[in-house]
């Protein structure tokens, strides 16, 4: 084998996705990581409100940070209602 070619884990990897499906699973590379995308969300929120503080004049651009804002907790909230939700 090269120098540069990966070797799977000699350990058996707890993954919910077929390896010959998905050739990273072997790694344990698959799957998303929904807790980092959550934190991430509300950071982008707070950030957004945070930014109805400034020194603009007009009140347009507080209209599309808040509608912003609130489009992205709609989002995560539903998420979070859904994960929850039996199949």
């Amino acid at each position: 084998m090269a120098a540069t070619e990966l070797e799977p884990a000699k350990s058996a990897v707890v993954t919910k996705v077929d390896p010959a499906e998905v050739p990273s699973a072997a790694w344990g590379w698959s799957g998303e990581s929904t807790k980092a995308m959550n934190i991430a969300g509300w950071v982008v929120v707070v950030i957004l409100l945070c930014m109805l503080k400034g020194n603009h004049k007009g009140h347009v651009e507080d209209i599309y940070l808040v509608g912003f804002a609130a489009l992205i907790s709609i989002i995560l909230i539903r998420g979070q209602i859904l994960k929850r939700k039996p199949r």
